[in-house]
């Protein structure tokens, strides 16, 4: 048995004199709800009532799924290049509170395809972001470790906590087709691109022409990018410089008819369903309404106006009227040639003018037999029921 070993007191120590000595009074401390300690008292508090079997089977729930996780991504399936882009001090400390302004994709690593992104990549982007971000993982292995054996086990890293919330917030809505489709279509990347679209009232009078290549180039991506919310699939695209006229023609009917599924539910004032207020409740759900319908007819308009545009510096449609106009003169050539193809002689101006008169005169003769006859017609009618009424005087006498 190991012994203990202590320092031998010095030859000048004494002993303290107690004779004036005198007991400290009662103070009062303040005490913060703060700390690792409290958090954790509060979980288990709100969320297990009070019962340690109840905070140990949640654990173990976690664990097990956890490891499920872990389980699954070490069989070497397929990540599809997903889930793997940087991640910036932005990104990280971003407040699961304001869950309307996050940006989804980049929650999940999905910048890169965005709206293109299947069920597949969003069910391996968020697999991967769980296995680095995942609270228990956190706490074993980044965790700031404490000196108290109370706090073993406990993530002090709360803002990793958060940014784990903005992953499942982001898992939760792109895994919902309804509410995938309401954020989509006020997706950031989409709205950053609509900022930078050619406004048409400043934008024609800045541009009196465009070239071949410019037009395309300025064009093409808008009509791209706004493709996504049509209802008919697929929608015809700009094309290139040499589309023939009936593709010319069937892009525009199409994108001046187009029928958009976008919606703006997702910028809804949120109602607070705390409040007891029905009227309050209504007005917001009121307001909501009259903003979604302004903010489509908005769009709506919005692109119509794209359409106008581009079709106003669409260079095409000149070739398109120069051929049509072509096509015209020879149709009308062919027709004024004889049947032997040769060229018939044109007729003389005063022949014209004789031609006319005749046929003025023939007009002016068939108008005054026409009268003649009207009149003659008439006359016999009231010939005829005289002589029908002089029959009635007599067989009534």
């Amino acid at each position: 048995m190991a012994s203990i070993q202590t320092n031998v007191l010095p030859k000048s120590y004494t002993l303290p004199s107690v004779a004036n000595a005198s007991i400290a009074g009662p103070s009062s401390s303040r005490l913060l709800p703060v700390g690792p300690a409290y958090i954790s008292h509060l979980r288990l508090t709100i969320h297990h009532d009070h019962s340690f079997e109840a905070h140990d089977a949640h654990l173990e729930k976690e664990r097990q799924k956890l490891e499920e996780i872990q389980n699954s991504a070490a069989n070497g399936d397929d990540d599809l290049g997903v889930g793997d882009e940087p991640e910036s001090e932005e990104l990280l400390a971003l407040d699961p509170k304001e869950w309307k302004k996050h940006d989804y994709y980049a929650v999940l690593g999905l910048s890169h395809l965005r709206y293109k992104a299947n069920a597949e990549q969003i069910k391996i982007a968020h697999r991967k972001k769980v296995l680095k971000h995942h609270p228990d993982k956190k706490a074993s292995s980044t965790a700031p470790q404490s000196t108290s054996s109370l706090l073993t086990g406990v993530n002090l890293n709360t803002n990793d906590d958060a940014f784990f919330k903005c992953i499942a917030k982001a898992h939760e809505v792109l895994t919902n087709p309804e509410k995938r489709r309401q954020y989509d279509s006020v997706d950031h990347e989409l709205m950053d691109a609509q900022e930078d679209d050619p406004i048409p009232s400043t934008f024609a009078k800045a541009n009196k022409s465009l070239s071949d290549a410019e037009f395309f180039k300025i064009f093409t991506p808008i009509f791209e990018r706004e493709s996504r919310f049509s209802k008919k699939q697929p929608v015809p695209m700009l094309g290139d410089i040499n589309a023939s006229k009936e593709h010319v023609e069937g892009f525009y009917d199409s994108w001046y008819n187009f029928d958009s599924w976008r919606s703006f539910e997702w910028l809804d004032k949120e109602i607070n369903e705390g409040s007891d207020n029905r009227d309050d409740k209504r007005y917001t759900e009121k307001k909501n309404k009259s903003e979604r319908a302004r903010r489509k007819k908005e769009d709506i308009a919005r692109l119509r106006l794209l359409v106008d545009l581009t079709l106003s510096f669409d260079p095409r449609i000149k070739r398109i009227k120069q051929q049509e106009k072509e096509a015209r003169e020879a149709k009308k050539a062919a027709k004024s040639a004889p049947a032997s193809g040769a060229a018939t002689p044109q007729k003389s101006k005063a022949q014209e003018e004789e031609e006319k008169r005749k046929k003025e005169e023939e007009e002016k003769i068939a108008k005054a037999d026409a009268k003649k006859a009207k009149a003659a017609a008439a006359n016999a009618a009231k010939k005829a029921r005289r002589a029908a009424r002089t029959v009635e005087d007599g067989a009534t006498a």
